[in-house]
Parts: structure tokens; sequence; C-alpha cells
């Protein structure tokens, strides 16, 4: 009678230990093929109708579009200086001024000498030639008295005075900068703004605050995207909350290379200029490069490229399917859809990256996986206890 016990005992463990095992197979294989058990855990985005801004940016400082850089038309003393950084000055306001005492008898004694000339008539090559020279002589005498005096050429703010009264100045003209320069006052030589030398320093430097400027380098691909007169905006990292407003109004068609990275400088010009913002500050400009409007989209992560062809994976009837589609703009968040996907469609956006290894071993945690089955502990991926 115990013998008869005994086996009924070990027969009934037995078949528990098949039932056992034949339940942790049939939950493996349901996870392990992700069929109905994973299908529910799927994370999915609806394809939306809405619209679309892609755009390109870049960084740079604030400068003005005209500027000029100021020294006198001859050498000297400086007698005067009128102006410091940060006044506001007009066109033909005087800004400095040498001894003149020196350049006033040169002119006193050219004049003299050209009136000579003008009495003795021009009848003879000699006397003609006599009057060219002395007329010569009598204009460069005036220039250099009008050298000893240095005029604002246009309406400006003072960036800068290098030097003081009592130096030397040694005169070297007006270089200038920006779009629409004009050409020295009365005592200044030098070219018209835009033609002028890059990097000078003259004796008094000046800047027209109401014609600003950025100049950003851009990505040869950005670049590509960019035209004339296209909108930009502008923010800055010193003025939380502020923008302005430009255009782009020149792309170079030289690039620049660095670290293997091929950029194009282009300007933006503000059309609008907050009170805040001054000369040199750092500011990030960005120019809409593309709009879609009541188009399909879909989240832009959620799309894949590889071998020439974008796909999305759209989750229908439980089933992923890799599908082919047709995209316009492209934006930071969104990308238009112009074929392929439909509103309303599902889109498996692609999974994030965790911590856990291996195959089925988060999922075999979760039932509680042990060692000697797949997903356990003993096995490779398994999630143990």
């Amino acid at each position: 009678m115990k013998v008869s016990i005994r086996r009924r005992a070990l027969i009934t463990n037995g078949a528990l230990a098949v039932l056992l095992l034949g339940g942790a197979g049939l939950a493996y294989a349901q996870l392990g093929t992700g069929q109905a058990a994973g299908e529910s855990a799927v994370r999915t985005v609806t394809a939306g109708r809405g619209s679309v801004t892609a755009s390109v940016s870049a960084s740079g400082a604030v400068e003005s579009s005209r500027s000029s850089a100021l020294s006198f038309g001859t050498s000297g003393t400086v007698e005067k200086i009128y102006v410091k950084a940060g006044d506001k000055v007009s066109k033909g306001d005087i800004l400095a001024r040498l001894d003149d005492a020196a350049s006033q008898e040169s002119l006193s004694a050219a004049k003299a000498t050209y009136e000579s000339a003008v009495d003795d008539g021009t009848g003879t090559a000699q006397l003609y030639a006599a009057y060219v020279k002395a007329r010569n002589a009598y204009r460069q005498a005036q220039r250099t008295v009008a050298g000893t005096v240095l005029k604002a050429p246009f309406k400006a703010t003072v960036t800068a005075v290098n030097g003081s009264v009592g130096g030397t100045a040694a005169g070297s003209g007006q270089s200038s900068t920006g779009s629409t320069g004009s050409t020295g006052g009365t005592g200044s030589t030098g070219g018209t703004g835009g033609t002028g030398g890059t990097g000078s320093s003259g004796f008094v430097e000046l800047a027209d605050t109401t014609r600003l400027q950025l100049v950003g380098t851009f990505t040869e691909s950005d670049a590509g995207k960019l035209k004339q007169g296209q909108a930009a905006s502008i923010t800055f990292d010193a003025l939380p909350g502020v923008t302005a407003t430009g255009e782009v109004t020149q792309i170079q068609p030289v690039a620049s290379t660095s670290d293997n990275v091929v950029q194009y400088p282009v300007t933006i010009t503000f059309t609008k200029v907050p009170d805040q913002v001054r000369l040199g500050q750092t500011a990030t400009v960005e120019v809409v490069v593309g709009q879609a409007e009541n188009v399909v989209t879909v989240p832009s992560t959620a799309i894949s490229t590889s071998g020439g062809q974008t796909t999305v994976t759209v989750l229908e009837n439980g089933r992923q399917t890799r599908t082919p589609v047709e995209v316009g703009v492209q934006g930071a968040t969104l990308t238009e859809i112009r074929s392929g996907v439909s509103e309303g469609d599902q889109i498996v956006p692609p999974a994030t990256t965790t911590g856990t290894t291996g195959n089925g071993g988060g999922m075999m945690r979760g039932v509680g996986g042990t060692g000697g089955f797949p997903g356990g502990g003993g096995v490779p991926g398994g999630g143990g206890r």
C-alpha cells in the first residue's frame, strides 16, 4: 500500500513538472516572437496634419554695416580733440584738429607764388610751366591745411579715439567699410565705403549704429538653402527674450574650411533693431528655408533613411511594416509626408535604448524565469532572479 502511494506521488510530481516546463516553453515562445504579449506594449505615434517649418542657423557678432577709421590728412601735433567714445556726431562735425601753424605758413607762401605766376601770364612755354607748378603747389598747401582738421563723413557714433592732445598723429587718410560708405570729410583722404581696407584703425573710429548686421558662417549644406532676401530672426546671448529681425543680404561665393568643415560667410542685415542691442554682442541668426501648411506630418525622429530609401514603421492590424515614404519639408521636430502615410496612421518610432541587453531578459524577469530555462538566470541574456 505504501509503495502504491509513493508511485502515485512520483507520477503526480512528474506530470506537474511536465506542465510547468510546457507552460514556460509557451511563455518563452510568445515573448520571443513578439506576438500578442509584446504587441500591447508597442509605443506608437499618430500621423497628424499641421504645419512644418525648416530653418538653418549660425552665430556671429553684431557689427555696423557702415563704419570708418578716420586719420588726419597730414602729420602733426594733436591740438584739440572734440569727441570721446560713445558720442553721437553728425556729418561734417569737427572731431579733432592738429596744430596748423606750419601748414598755414606754407599755404601763405604757396599762395604768393601762385599769384605771382598768374600775374606773369602764360604766354610762353616757360611761363606756363611755372604757372602750373605754382598752382599745383598752392592746391597741395590747401589740402595740407584742410588735413589738419578731422570731420565726420556721416552721422554715426564714435567707437574709439586712438590718440591724445599733445601727441603726434601720422596722416594716413581714411579707411571705410560698409554698404553705403562715403568719401572722407574735409581734411581726410582715402577710399569710399565698401572699398577701404578692413582691420585698420584710425585716430577716430566711427560706426553707424542704426545700420547693423551679423556675419554668420553656415555649413555648405545649409548655405545651399539660403537666398538673398530671406527673412531672419536674431536672438542674443546676453539679452534673453529680445529678438531682432533681418534678412539675408549677401552670401559669400568663396568658402572657408576649418577641421575639414566647409562653411560660407553669410551677411544678415538687421531690419529692426531693439534699443538694447549693442555692437559686438554675440547673436544667433535663424533663417526659415522651408514651410508647408496643412500637410500630413510625423515626428522627424520616426523617419529612417538607409540605402537611399526613406521609411517609417507603420503598425496595422497588430503587424509592424517598414513603409517607404516621400518626405517634403523636414523640420527639427516634424517632417512633411507627401506619400506613403496617411493622416491617422499609427507610426512606431525607433525604440529607445535602455541599460538591459540580451533577448527576453527583462520580460522573463517579469514572469520569474529561473536558471535552466531560456531567459532564466543560468542562460546568457537571461534576467536571473
